[in-house]
């Protein structure tokens, strides 16, 4: 057996020359007490960009990808990918990247790059459809509670390949992956998105039961349809995929980033003011539109944008986190925000992760009135008035929640360990400066 424990590569010279100057600073500094108003643009999604670029590891032709957001995540899947053996031109300043993956050359994902972030696992499906073996570290990530690889691994178990299960390591091989029957225990969405790419290439007919069913997911199936795979049933919760020889290239443009267009949408209600969200998928939203419109918030949507304004007060609300079309999890701490403000009691409940709720400490530490019942239920007494204090990240989402919290809290609210909101969110602190924060980095 072979321990990935290997020395990974470093950033190539370069993806860092691309890295924004702030990059090195790890806090935001927010003044509370400003409206956002404005027009915002939204990026390409994050969630879809990674699968996406590890589809290109299933075919020898020229791949490109358009409307590419700039975030860590992306540089470090760019790395992983040049472990395998594909040619990368990443083109931060045209938001492009170009993958030509010849031949996969390597076998085992760097160990470092493997633990910065869990959406890697996600090369295993194409590497062991195309090369037959693959040895990879346990993914790492946002410390969200238990989110194990099981339903990944199960499923090429079932695809008929060996799987040695090591101290923090998987080995797995097969001389080719074979279609089969897989039912998902809980519709994981890196799970999904790795069976339904390793069924690409798999000899005859792999169906997957409780399929996630998010956009992102959606995405992913149309663009392995364009690379030729025959796939019926993307964002249901029962997928059917006809394995095919070879897979050709694609050119594709990244979907809207729902996550970051909710989280300027709160945003716009709960500092008061009025936003219009340019480059929105509007059935993406509509989990969001209804529980700001529940909450008293005034919401308009076309086809491809939409407009959020604060309404007179805000209601209080349930929130249940749920896989979509459920409320989204990574949005329900920004929405926590809200919560705050709200007259009388909210409740949350975070149905998808076990472990997601322990940013209420911080929220507490602005003078949020919150209380964790449990690892998976919490309760929101408002309005409060919030004051500016010390805080810090967890994860990505927490991040922004309390950039949030630190827009509408009196006084100054220092947000450290940013590097976690880096993850997920390209330029946060300029996007919100243009809409009339006072935030900078510090």
């Amino acid at each position: 057996m072979v321990n990935p424990a290997v020395s990974p590569p470093t950033l190539h010279d370069s993806v860092l020359s691309t890295l924004p100057a702030h990059s090195a600073d790890s806090t935001i500094v927010t003044t509370g007490g400003t409206p956002l108003r404005g027009n915002l643009r939204i990026g390409g999604a994050k969630n879809a960009a990674l699968p996406m670029m590890a589809a290109a590891l299933l075919t020898d032709e020229p791949c490109v990808l358009e409307n590419v957001p700039i975030l860590e995540d992306i540089f470090v899947m760019v790395e992983l990918l040049r472990s395998f053996g594909a040619e990368v031109e990443f083109q931060p300043e045209r938001h492009r990247v170009r993958i030509h993956a010849r031949e996969i050359t390597g076998r085992e994902a760097p160990a470092e790059l493997v633990e910065r972030m869990r959406a890697s696992f996600l090369v295993s499906g194409p590497v062991l459809a195309r090369r037959g073996e693959l040895v990879a570290s346990a993914p790492g990530g946002c410390k969200l509670g238990s989110r194990p690889v099981d339903v990944d691994v199960r499923g090429f178990r079932r695809m008929g390949a060996k799987v040695f299960v090591g101290d923090g390591y998987y080995e797995m091989r097969t001389p080719r992956l074979e279609g089969a029957d897989i039912y998902m225990d809980y519709p994981s969405h890196t799970g999904t998105e790795n069976l339904l790419m390793a069924a690409t290439l798999a000899r005859g007919t792999t169906t997957i039961v409780n399929a996630a069913s998010e956009p992102e997911i959606f995405a992913l199936g149309n663009l392995l349809t364009e690379m030729g795979a025959r796939v019926s049933g993307v964002g249901t919760p029962h997928i059917k995929v006809q394995g095919v020889e070879r897979l050709r290239g694609f050119h594709s443009s990244i979907l809207p980033d729902r996550l970051e267009a909710g989280t300027f949408a709160i945003g716009a209600v709960v500092t008061g003011g009025e936003v219009v969200l340019e480059r929105v998928n509007e059935r993406d939203m509509l989990p969001l539109t209804y529980k700001l419109r529940e909450a008293g918030a005034e919401v308009w949507t076309s086809e491809s944008s939409m407009m959020v304004r604060a309404g007179k007060y805000l209601e209080p609300v349930e929130i249940q986190a749920l896989p979509f079309p459920g409320f989204p999890t990574d949005l329900q701490a920004a929405f926590a925000v809200l919560l705050t403000q709200a007259d009388g009691q909210s409740r949350i409940f975070e149905r998808v992760f076990n472990d997601r709720l322990r940013y209420a400490e911080q929220l507490r530490k602005l003078g949020a009135d919150v209380h964790v019942v449990s690892n998976q239920e919490a309760r929101f007494n408002g309005p409060t008035r919030l004051r500016g204090a010390d805080v810090h990240a967890l994860d990505i989402r927490s991040g922004a929640c309390l950039i949030l919290a630190g827009l509408i809290a009196e006084g100054e609210t220092r947000v450290h360990d940013i590097q976690h909101v880096r993850r997920g969110y390209e330029g946060i602190v300029e996007k919100f400066s243009a809409l009339g924060a006072t935030i900078k980095y510090a």
